[in-house]
């Protein structure tokens, strides 16, 4: 999945001569929380209701006003994504920096804008959950021809996968979690349990009985 399909567009602005009070009431009026400021067209900041907090109050060393431009109270200059990159990849980016957006460019042009809320879109759609389906998930070992095995196992009982993430575990394992199209999941986690795969989820009936059941009290 790449940023194009899952950034918004078109992208509400502001120059950057606009005040901060001015800015301020636009994210109020649209419900938003990021503003890319730009310059004749050209980016060149991002501005963000905690911005506009954070820099009008006595936290900061030199408060502003809400008739100071949004120039002083801006991040700049901004981090920034390319429609083609991977939305991992744009993902990894906010979460290093610890930003909750990332203004997409396209050959210098503003062309979208990716939030943290987009990006949550995007893993809803990566595992399948809006289709109706069920949750497996299974340890492997990690190395070649694990993941095929499984697949393989579950394409002989006609089960059809919507969506496969993985992920390693410090053993050197993998945890493979699954939606597939089956209503029959006990059954089948049954079924590979019984040909050697370790089955985390669901879990055996004797597990959830131990879970959900209750200390005999007097």
């Amino acid at each position: 999945m790449l940023v194009k399909e899952m950034m918004r567009k078109p992208v509400l602005v502001i120059a950057v001569g606009a005040t901060i009070g001015e800015a301020d009431q636009l994210l109020h009026s649209r419900g938003f929380r990021h503003l890319p400021v730009v310059d004749e067209g050209r980016l060149v900041g991002i501005l963000t209701d905690r911005d506009i907090r954070f820099s009008t109050s006595s936290l900061c060393s030199t408060p502003c006003s809400a008739g100071d431009p949004v120039s002083l109270a801006m991040s700049s200059p901004p981090l920034t994504a390319d429609p083609l990159d991977p939305v991992e990849d744009a993902a990894r980016i906010m979460r290093e920096n610890k930003i909750g957006c990332l203004p997409v460019l396209d050959g210098g042009e503003l062309v979208g804008i990716l939030t943290g809320m987009d990006l949550l879109d995007a893993l809803i759609t990566l595992t399948g959950v809006t289709k109706p389906s069920s949750r497996l998930e299974v340890v492997l070992p990690d190395q070649p021809g694990e993941l095929a095995r499984l697949t393989t196992f579950l394409a002989t009982r006609r089960v059809n996968i919507h969506s496969i993430l993985t992920y390693p575990t410090p053993d050197t394992t993998v945890r493979t979690v699954l939606r597939v199209d089956s209503n029959q999941i006990r059954p089948l986690s049954e079924e590979l349990r019984g040909a050697a795969f370790t089955v985390l989820w669901p879990l055996p009936k004797s597990s959830q009985l131990h879970l959900t059941s209750k200390p005999w009290q007097p």
